[in-house]
């Protein structure tokens, strides 16, 4: 499981993202369960918490200590950079996953974050609840644009996942990201103007994803045409809170080619 000659290559990245290591995993105990989706915050607070957030995410599978390549772990992560929030991370290891991780989660799944004792999964309703309880500096999408560019994600896949040529899979993302292009074009720099809020916060570790994944596994990149697009993912990619958070390339290449090869 990490757009195209955005003038950022993932080499530079990966350079970039070495001098920001997380820290090394801890080994903890965890035995609350809790249901999905479940939990409603009602309090609202712009006080930082006085311990840092234990997280559950992704180890990368390349390098030890260090973050792997799950997008939607990104996601929350970069939630809590842009709010300015401490957080732990918990390192889970996909390819020996601990009991104390199958405890915690028994879907198996991440990110998975600790709320007051209770452990919560799914990035929609974590991200949710850190603007619920943390609202300054709001990251807010107004429901009308959160929507934005969501079907990107989907049709790259289908396109890295393609054995035919001609299926249309790939003019099916040529479609998605022109459209996205015109939308950045006529409203950006950001889906929400000039701010940037939680739907390109969820956006930008897939078109991370998207650039290295499709520039490997069939040397394809985005069509120079499309410069707002390339803007927009410059403007993301470069943002300290996302080098920070950011995959190597290599765990992103290892990560999808179950998908490419399987």
């Amino acid at each position: 499981m990490s757009t195209a000659r955005v003038q950022v290559s993932a080499c530079a990245l990966s350079t970039a993202v070495n001098h920001l290591r997380l820290r090394p995993n801890a080994v903890v105990s965890f035995t609350n369960h809790f249901r999905r989706k479940s939990l409603r915050v009602v309090s609202m607070s712009s006080v930082p918490p006085s311990q840092p957030f234990e997280i559950a995410v992704k180890a990368s599978l390349t390098t030890p200590n260090r973050l792997g390549d799950c997008p939607f772990c990104q996601r929350v992560l970069l939630t809590l950079e842009e709010k300015h929030l401490p957080y732990e991370p918990k390192l889970v290891d996909f390819t020996n996953i601990p009991e104390w991780f199958r405890t915690v989660n028994p879907d198996g799944k991440v990110p998975v974050i600790k709320f007051d004792e209770k452990w919560v999964p799914d990035s929609d309703v974590i991200t949710q609840t850190l603007e619920e309880k943390y609202p300054s500096p709001p990251l807010v999408t107004p429901p009308e644009k959160a929507t934005v560019g969501s079907k990107i994600f989907s049709t790259f896949i289908g396109f890295l996942k393609s054995k035919d040529p001609n299926d249309g899979t790939e003019q099916a993302l040529l479609s998605e990201l022109s459209s996205f292009n015109d939308y950045i074009k006529e409203n950006g720099p950001f889906i929400n103007g000039n701010e940037i809020s939680a739907a390109d916060l969820s956006l930008g570790p897939k078109l991370y994803h998207l650039e290295i994944a499709l520039g490997h596994y069939k040397k394809w990149t985005v069509p120079d045409s499309l410069t707002s697009l390339k803007s927009y993912t410059k403007a993301i990619f470069l943002r300290e809170s996302f080098i920070k958070t950011s995959a190597q390339p290599q765990d992103v290449i290892e990560g999808w080619r179950p998908k490419v090869e399987g």
